[in-house]
Protein backbone atom coordinates (compact mmCIF):
# COMPACT_ATOMS: atom_id res chain seq x y z
CA UNK A 1 0.00 0.00 0.00
CA UNK A 2 2.79 2.42 0.92
CA UNK A 3 6.36 2.74 -0.33
CA UNK A 4 9.44 3.04 1.84
CA UNK A 5 12.66 4.47 0.41
CA UNK A 6 16.27 4.81 1.48
CA UNK A 7 15.81 8.58 1.76
CA UNK A 8 13.04 8.01 4.31
CA UNK A 9 15.33 5.63 6.17
CA UNK A 10 18.00 8.32 6.30
CA UNK A 11 15.47 10.83 7.60
CA UNK A 12 14.58 8.43 10.40
CA UNK A 13 18.22 8.21 11.38
CA UNK A 14 18.56 11.99 11.39
CA UNK A 15 16.40 11.66 14.49
CA UNK A 16 14.58 13.93 16.88
CA UNK A 17 15.05 14.66 20.54
CA UNK A 18 13.31 12.63 23.23
CA UNK A 19 11.88 9.14 23.14
CA UNK A 20 11.15 7.37 19.84
CA UNK A 21 8.30 4.85 19.55
CA UNK A 22 8.58 2.11 16.92
CA UNK A 23 5.56 -0.17 16.55
CA UNK A 24 5.19 -3.19 14.27
CA UNK A 25 2.25 -5.55 13.82
CA UNK A 26 0.82 -8.00 11.28
CA UNK A 27 -2.38 -6.94 9.51
CA UNK A 28 -5.04 -8.66 7.43
CA UNK A 29 -6.37 -7.48 4.08
CA UNK A 30 -9.70 -9.30 4.05
CA UNK A 31 -11.93 -11.70 5.92
CA UNK A 32 -13.11 -11.70 9.51
CA UNK A 33 -9.52 -11.20 10.71
CA UNK A 34 -9.70 -7.58 9.47
CA UNK A 35 -11.71 -6.77 12.60
CA UNK A 36 -8.69 -7.75 14.71
CA UNK A 37 -6.43 -5.10 13.16
CA UNK A 38 -7.60 -2.07 15.20
CA UNK A 39 -7.92 -4.18 18.36
CA UNK A 40 -4.33 -5.36 18.08
CA UNK A 41 -3.22 -1.80 17.34
CA UNK A 42 -5.04 -0.46 20.40
CA UNK A 43 -3.33 -3.02 22.64
CA UNK A 44 0.11 -2.13 21.29
CA UNK A 45 -0.54 1.59 21.79
CA UNK A 46 -1.54 0.86 25.38
CA UNK A 47 1.74 -1.01 25.84
CA UNK A 48 3.67 1.91 24.33
CA UNK A 49 1.96 4.34 26.68
CA UNK A 50 2.74 2.25 29.74
CA UNK A 51 6.40 1.93 28.78
CA UNK A 52 6.70 5.67 28.14
CA UNK A 53 5.33 6.38 31.61
CA UNK A 54 7.81 3.92 33.11
CA UNK A 55 10.57 5.92 31.42
CA UNK A 56 9.44 9.03 33.28
CA UNK A 57 7.04 10.83 30.93
CA UNK A 58 4.03 12.50 32.50
CA UNK A 59 0.64 11.03 31.61
CA UNK A 60 -0.36 14.24 29.81
CA UNK A 61 2.81 14.17 27.69
CA UNK A 62 2.26 10.52 26.80
CA UNK A 63 -1.31 11.24 25.76
CA UNK A 64 -0.19 14.15 23.58
CA UNK A 65 2.60 12.11 22.00
CA UNK A 66 0.34 9.19 21.11
CA UNK A 67 -2.57 11.37 19.97
CA UNK A 68 -1.86 11.08 16.18
CA UNK A 69 -1.75 7.30 16.48
CA UNK A 70 -4.91 7.21 18.61
CA UNK A 71 -6.73 9.17 15.91
CA UNK A 72 -6.11 6.31 13.48
CA UNK A 73 -8.41 4.19 15.62
CA UNK A 74 -11.39 6.17 14.30
CA UNK A 75 -10.32 6.09 10.64
CA UNK A 76 -12.31 3.20 9.18
CA UNK A 77 -10.96 3.72 5.65
CA UNK A 78 -7.45 3.28 7.01
CA UNK A 79 -8.29 -0.10 8.55
CA UNK A 80 -10.16 -1.24 5.45
CA UNK A 81 -7.10 -0.64 3.26
CA UNK A 82 -4.31 -2.61 4.85
CA UNK A 83 -1.46 -4.69 3.47
CA UNK A 84 0.34 -7.48 5.35
CA UNK A 85 2.05 -5.46 8.04
CA UNK A 86 1.90 -2.04 9.70
CA UNK A 87 4.96 -0.09 10.84
CA UNK A 88 4.47 3.09 12.85
CA UNK A 89 7.07 5.60 14.05
CA UNK A 90 6.42 8.57 16.29
CA UNK A 91 8.08 11.08 18.55
CA UNK A 92 6.73 14.19 20.24
CA UNK A 93 7.56 15.99 16.97
CA UNK A 94 6.85 13.47 14.20
CA UNK A 95 4.47 10.72 13.10
CA UNK A 96 4.82 8.24 10.22
CA UNK A 97 3.10 4.98 9.33
CA UNK A 98 3.58 2.48 6.51
CA UNK A 99 1.31 -0.33 5.33
CA UNK A 100 3.78 -2.79 3.85
CA UNK A 101 3.81 -6.16 2.12
CA UNK A 102 5.62 -7.86 4.98
CA UNK A 103 3.97 -9.53 7.94
CA UNK A 104 5.74 -8.31 11.08
CA UNK A 105 5.85 -9.89 14.49
CA UNK A 106 4.17 -7.72 17.12
CA UNK A 107 6.80 -5.42 18.56
CA UNK A 108 7.02 -2.12 20.45
CA UNK A 109 10.42 -0.51 20.99
CA UNK A 110 10.99 2.69 22.99
CA UNK A 111 14.47 4.08 22.39
CA UNK A 112 16.50 7.20 21.66
CA UNK A 113 16.03 6.56 17.93
CA UNK A 114 13.70 4.54 15.74
CA UNK A 115 14.08 0.76 15.66
CA UNK A 116 14.29 -0.24 11.99
CA UNK A 117 15.55 -3.84 11.91
CA UNK A 118 12.15 -5.36 10.97
CA UNK A 119 12.30 -3.23 7.80
CA UNK A 120 15.58 -4.75 6.61
CA UNK A 121 13.96 -7.05 4.01
CA UNK A 122 12.96 -3.94 2.04
CA UNK A 123 16.57 -2.86 1.68
CA UNK A 124 18.51 -6.12 1.55
CA UNK A 125 18.76 -9.35 -0.36
CA UNK A 126 16.33 -11.03 1.99
CA UNK A 127 13.27 -12.25 0.11
CA UNK A 128 11.96 -8.84 -1.00
CA UNK A 129 11.57 -8.25 -4.74
CA UNK A 130 9.67 -6.36 -7.43
CA UNK A 131 7.84 -7.41 -10.59
CA UNK A 132 7.76 -4.98 -13.52
CA UNK A 133 4.96 -6.09 -15.87
CA UNK A 134 5.07 -4.50 -19.32
CA UNK A 135 2.53 -4.71 -22.11
CA UNK A 136 1.46 -2.31 -24.83
CA UNK A 137 -1.62 -1.27 -22.83
CA UNK A 138 -0.40 -1.35 -19.24
CA UNK A 139 2.55 -0.90 -16.91
CA UNK A 140 2.38 -2.52 -13.45
CA UNK A 141 4.89 -2.58 -10.63
CA UNK A 142 4.34 -5.13 -7.88
CA UNK A 143 6.18 -5.57 -4.61
CA UNK A 144 6.54 -9.06 -3.23
CA UNK A 145 7.98 -11.21 -0.48
CA UNK A 146 7.93 -14.99 -0.19
CA UNK A 147 4.24 -15.04 0.78
CA UNK A 148 2.84 -11.64 -0.17
CA UNK A 149 2.35 -9.36 -3.15
CA UNK A 150 1.15 -5.79 -3.38
CA UNK A 151 0.62 -3.54 -6.42
CA UNK A 152 2.35 -0.14 -6.23
CA UNK A 153 0.53 2.98 -7.33
CA UNK A 154 2.16 4.39 -10.48
CA UNK A 155 0.50 7.78 -10.70
CA UNK A 156 3.64 9.45 -12.06
CA UNK A 157 4.33 6.80 -14.68
CA UNK A 158 2.66 6.62 -18.13
CA UNK A 159 -0.01 3.95 -18.05
CA UNK A 160 0.76 2.65 -21.54
CA UNK A 161 3.19 2.97 -24.41
CA UNK A 162 0.69 5.06 -26.33
CA UNK A 163 0.37 7.52 -23.46
CA UNK A 164 4.11 7.66 -22.95
CA UNK A 165 4.77 8.51 -26.58
CA UNK A 166 1.61 10.61 -26.95
CA UNK A 167 0.22 8.59 -29.85
CA UNK A 168 -3.52 8.31 -30.21
CA UNK A 169 -3.27 5.02 -32.01
CA UNK A 170 -0.33 2.97 -30.90
CA UNK A 171 -0.88 0.11 -33.35
CA UNK A 172 -1.05 2.40 -36.36
CA UNK A 173 2.09 4.31 -35.45
CA UNK A 174 4.10 1.12 -35.08
CA UNK A 175 2.52 -0.40 -38.20
CA UNK A 176 1.79 -3.60 -36.37
CA UNK A 177 -0.96 -6.14 -36.05
CA UNK A 178 -1.66 -8.55 -33.22
CA UNK A 179 -1.28 -12.29 -33.36
CA UNK A 180 -1.66 -15.04 -30.74
CA UNK A 181 1.31 -15.59 -28.48
CA UNK A 182 2.87 -18.99 -27.95
CA UNK A 183 0.39 -21.36 -26.43
CA UNK A 184 -2.57 -19.42 -27.82
CA UNK A 185 -2.92 -17.09 -24.82
CA UNK A 186 -3.05 -13.35 -25.39
CA UNK A 187 -1.57 -11.35 -28.21
CA UNK A 188 1.60 -9.45 -29.01
CA UNK A 189 2.52 -6.91 -31.69
CA UNK A 190 4.05 -8.37 -34.88
CA UNK A 191 5.81 -5.78 -37.02
CA UNK A 192 5.46 -5.65 -40.80
CA UNK A 193 8.52 -6.33 -42.89
CA UNK A 194 11.43 -6.88 -40.54
CA UNK A 195 10.80 -8.03 -36.99
CA UNK A 196 11.40 -4.52 -35.84
CA UNK A 197 12.68 -1.50 -37.76
CA UNK A 198 15.12 0.97 -36.23
CA UNK A 199 12.29 3.48 -35.90
CA UNK A 200 10.11 1.01 -34.06
CA UNK A 201 12.91 0.02 -31.72
CA UNK A 202 13.63 3.67 -30.99
CA UNK A 203 9.99 4.27 -30.07
CA UNK A 204 9.91 1.29 -27.73
CA UNK A 205 13.22 2.34 -26.19
CA UNK A 206 11.87 5.85 -25.64
CA UNK A 207 9.01 4.32 -23.68
CA UNK A 208 11.35 2.13 -21.67
CA UNK A 209 13.64 5.06 -20.90
CA UNK A 210 10.63 6.93 -19.51
CA UNK A 211 9.82 3.98 -17.26
CA UNK A 212 13.44 3.62 -16.20
CA UNK A 213 13.58 7.33 -15.33
CA UNK A 214 10.60 6.98 -12.98
CA UNK A 215 11.70 3.82 -11.16
CA UNK A 216 14.40 5.48 -9.01
CA UNK A 217 11.71 7.71 -7.48
CA UNK A 218 9.85 4.58 -6.36
CA UNK A 219 12.82 2.38 -5.45
CA UNK A 220 15.26 4.88 -3.97
CA UNK A 221 18.13 3.02 -2.32
CA UNK A 222 16.58 -0.42 -2.85
CA UNK A 223 18.81 -3.42 -3.44
CA UNK A 224 15.89 -5.77 -4.12
CA UNK A 225 15.83 -7.58 -7.46
CA UNK A 226 13.30 -6.86 -10.21
CA UNK A 227 11.72 -9.60 -12.30
CA UNK A 228 10.56 -8.44 -15.73
CA UNK A 229 7.25 -9.78 -17.09
CA UNK A 230 6.33 -9.38 -20.75
CA UNK A 231 6.45 -10.90 -24.21
CA UNK A 232 9.90 -12.13 -25.16
CA UNK A 233 10.83 -9.48 -27.73
CA UNK A 234 10.58 -6.74 -25.07
CA UNK A 235 13.20 -8.25 -22.75
CA UNK A 236 16.40 -7.29 -24.64
CA UNK A 237 14.99 -3.84 -25.41
CA UNK A 238 14.14 -3.11 -21.80
CA UNK A 239 17.53 -4.37 -20.62
CA UNK A 240 19.13 -1.92 -23.04
CA UNK A 241 17.23 0.97 -21.42
CA UNK A 242 17.54 -0.27 -17.85
CA UNK A 243 19.85 1.40 -15.32
CA UNK A 244 18.58 -0.39 -12.19
CA UNK A 245 21.48 -2.63 -11.12
CA UNK A 246 19.36 -5.49 -9.74
CA UNK A 247 17.26 -6.45 -12.79
CA UNK A 248 17.37 -10.25 -13.12
CA UNK A 249 18.31 -11.84 -16.43
CA UNK A 250 15.48 -14.33 -16.27
CA UNK A 251 11.91 -13.03 -16.48
CA UNK A 252 8.28 -14.09 -16.85
CA UNK A 253 7.47 -14.74 -20.49
CA UNK A 254 4.00 -13.95 -21.89
CA UNK A 255 1.40 -11.22 -21.87
CA UNK A 256 1.14 -10.01 -18.24
CA UNK A 257 -2.27 -8.41 -18.87
CA UNK A 258 -3.75 -11.89 -18.61
CA UNK A 259 -2.17 -12.64 -15.21
CA UNK A 260 -3.46 -11.61 -11.81
CA UNK A 261 -1.13 -10.22 -9.17
CA UNK A 262 -1.12 -13.60 -7.44
CA UNK A 263 -0.25 -15.41 -10.68
CA UNK A 264 2.59 -13.00 -11.39
CA UNK A 265 3.83 -13.43 -7.83
CA UNK A 266 3.79 -17.22 -8.07
CA UNK A 267 5.78 -17.21 -11.32
CA UNK A 268 8.19 -14.55 -10.08
CA UNK A 269 8.95 -16.45 -6.89
CA UNK A 270 10.23 -19.42 -8.92
CA UNK A 271 12.69 -16.98 -10.51
CA UNK A 272 13.86 -15.12 -7.39
CA UNK A 273 13.96 -17.98 -4.87
CA UNK A 274 17.11 -19.57 -6.38
CA UNK A 275 18.62 -16.08 -6.65
CA UNK A 276 18.10 -15.40 -2.94
CA UNK A 277 19.37 -18.82 -1.89
CA UNK A 278 22.48 -18.65 -4.06
CA UNK A 279 23.32 -15.08 -3.08
CA UNK A 280 22.97 -15.68 0.65
CA UNK A 281 24.80 -19.02 0.58
CA UNK A 282 27.64 -17.44 -1.40
CA UNK A 283 27.91 -14.72 1.24
CA UNK A 284 27.88 -17.28 4.05
CA UNK A 285 30.57 -19.29 2.27
CA UNK A 286 32.76 -16.20 2.02
CA UNK A 287 32.34 -15.56 5.75
CA UNK A 288 33.25 -19.16 6.61
CA UNK A 289 36.30 -19.00 4.36
CA UNK A 290 37.54 -15.82 6.03
CA UNK A 291 36.36 -16.61 9.57
CA UNK A 292 39.88 -17.23 10.92
CA UNK A 293 41.27 -13.98 9.47
CA UNK A 294 41.00 -10.34 10.48
CA UNK A 295 38.57 -9.72 7.60
CA UNK A 296 35.57 -10.87 9.66
CA UNK A 297 34.06 -10.36 13.08
CA UNK A 298 31.19 -11.63 15.21
CA UNK A 299 31.87 -9.03 17.91
CA UNK A 300 29.02 -6.54 18.23
CA UNK A 301 31.18 -3.61 19.34
CA UNK A 302 33.66 -4.07 16.53
CA UNK A 303 30.86 -4.44 13.98
CA UNK A 304 29.12 -1.22 15.08
CA UNK A 305 32.35 0.74 14.71
CA UNK A 306 33.07 -0.84 11.33
CA UNK A 307 29.54 -0.13 10.10
CA UNK A 308 29.82 3.52 11.10
CA UNK A 309 33.07 3.86 9.15
CA UNK A 310 31.74 2.08 6.05
CA UNK A 311 33.98 -0.97 6.42
CA UNK A 312 31.30 -3.68 6.27
CA UNK A 313 30.74 -5.37 2.92
CA UNK A 314 28.34 -8.07 4.17
CA UNK A 315 26.52 -8.38 7.48
CA UNK A 316 24.35 -11.19 8.84
CA UNK A 317 22.31 -10.01 11.81
CA UNK A 318 19.85 -11.79 14.09
CA UNK A 319 16.38 -10.42 13.50
CA UNK A 320 15.05 -12.16 16.62
CA UNK A 321 17.47 -10.67 19.19
CA UNK A 322 18.57 -7.31 20.59
CA UNK A 323 21.84 -6.09 22.08
CA UNK A 324 21.39 -2.89 24.08
CA UNK A 325 24.06 -0.25 24.40
CA UNK A 326 25.30 3.11 23.21
CA UNK A 327 27.53 4.33 20.38
CA UNK A 328 29.43 7.59 20.83
CA UNK A 329 30.57 8.76 17.40
CA UNK A 330 32.67 11.60 18.85
CA UNK A 331 34.75 9.21 20.97
CA UNK A 332 34.39 6.31 18.51
CA UNK A 333 33.30 4.12 21.39
CA UNK A 334 30.64 1.44 21.89
CA UNK A 335 29.29 0.41 25.30
CA UNK A 336 27.23 -2.78 25.68
CA UNK A 337 24.76 -3.20 28.56
CA UNK A 338 23.19 -6.35 29.89
CA UNK A 339 19.88 -4.53 30.35
CA UNK A 340 18.63 -1.48 28.39
CA UNK A 341 19.50 1.83 29.99
CA UNK A 342 18.13 5.33 29.21
CA UNK A 343 19.41 6.45 25.82
CA UNK A 344 20.36 2.91 24.67
CA UNK A 345 19.90 1.57 21.15
CA UNK A 346 19.66 -1.94 19.80
CA UNK A 347 23.25 -2.20 18.54
CA UNK A 348 22.32 -4.96 16.09
CA UNK A 349 19.79 -2.61 14.52
CA UNK A 350 22.35 0.21 14.45
CA UNK A 351 25.03 -1.95 12.78
CA UNK A 352 22.57 -3.17 10.16
CA UNK A 353 21.18 0.24 9.21
CA UNK A 354 24.60 1.93 9.11
CA UNK A 355 25.91 -0.90 6.91
CA UNK A 356 23.06 -0.39 4.44
CA UNK A 357 23.50 3.38 4.38
CA UNK A 358 27.18 2.87 3.59
CA UNK A 359 26.46 0.50 0.71
CA UNK A 360 26.85 -2.85 2.47
CA UNK A 361 24.67 -5.91 1.97
CA UNK A 362 22.69 -7.02 5.03
CA UNK A 363 20.87 -10.28 5.65
CA UNK A 364 18.36 -10.41 8.50
CA UNK A 365 18.39 -14.05 9.61
CA UNK A 366 17.20 -16.18 12.49
CA UNK A 367 19.67 -16.43 15.35
CA UNK A 368 20.01 -20.18 14.75
CA UNK A 369 21.54 -19.50 11.30
CA UNK A 370 24.47 -17.59 12.76
CA UNK A 371 27.69 -19.12 14.14
CA UNK A 372 27.40 -20.52 17.66
CA UNK A 373 26.80 -17.85 20.32
CA UNK A 374 26.96 -15.06 17.72
CA UNK A 375 24.25 -12.45 17.10
CA UNK A 376 25.90 -11.08 13.98
CA UNK A 377 28.61 -11.96 11.50
CA UNK A 378 30.39 -9.39 9.32
CA UNK A 379 32.79 -9.45 6.40
CA UNK A 380 34.93 -6.33 6.06
CA UNK A 381 35.71 -4.49 2.84
CA UNK A 382 39.27 -3.94 4.04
Amino acid sequence: MDTLTMDQLKNFLAGHTGWHVSLFMPTHRAGREVEQNPIRFKNLLREAGERLRVKGLRAADVEEMLKPAQQLMQDMSFWQNQSDGLALFLTAESFHFYRLSLSFEELVVISSRFHLKPLLPFFTGDGHFYILALSQNQVRLLEGTRRTVNEIDLESMPASMAEALQYERFEKQLQSFTAPTAGGRGSAPIFHGHESTNREKEQILRWFHKIDAELPKLLTGSQSPIVLAGVDYLFPLYKEANTYPHLLDKGISGNPEELTSQELHSRAWTVVQPYFMQTQEKAFAQYRQLATTDQTTDDVQEAVLAAHHGRIATLFVAVDAQVWGRFDSDENKVDVHQMPEPGDDDLLDLAAIQSILNGGTVYAVERAQLPADALLAAVFRY
